[in-house]
């Protein structure tokens, strides 16, 4: 440590400073302002995240609620067994995507940002 002078801290810290401005601009993705739902493959509805609604999706296994409040969006109830989509709870940036394969419903957050990074797009 004898080697080091303070203006070596400075340097050492202002590049930890930096680095996580960096990291954080990199995983944060833009807000949505659109919610598409697809059912069986298909787009089932495409509606916006500004107007508070419930909205039933048919599929194979049953109907899935997904509710819209406050500017985002969540599977609030789905007949799958596992339950995982329900499990992603509330999304509200672009590219974020929530999937009940069983039943066969998606939905996914829509906008005009750009997406944020993830540990698949990286």
């Amino acid at each position: 440590m004898r080697l080091l002078r303070p203006g070596d801290y400075a340097v050492l810290l202002l590049g930890a400073l930096l680095t996580a401005l960096l990291f954080a601009r990199a995983l944060d993705g833009a807000g949505g302002d659109s919610l598409l739902i697809r059912a069986g493959g298909r787009v089932f509805l495409r509606t916006t995240l500004t107007a508070d609604q419930t909205i039933r999706v048919p599929g194979p296994l049953g109907v899935s609620l997904v509710e819209i409040r406050g500017g985002r969006a969540r599977v609030a109830q789905d007949p799958g067994p596992l339950q995982i989509c329900v499990h992603q709870g509330w999304l509200s940036r672009v590219g974020q995507v929530a999937l009940c394969l069983p039943n066969q419903v998606s939905i996914e957050v829509k906008g005009t940002g750009s997406k944020g990074y993830d540990s698949l797009a990286y």
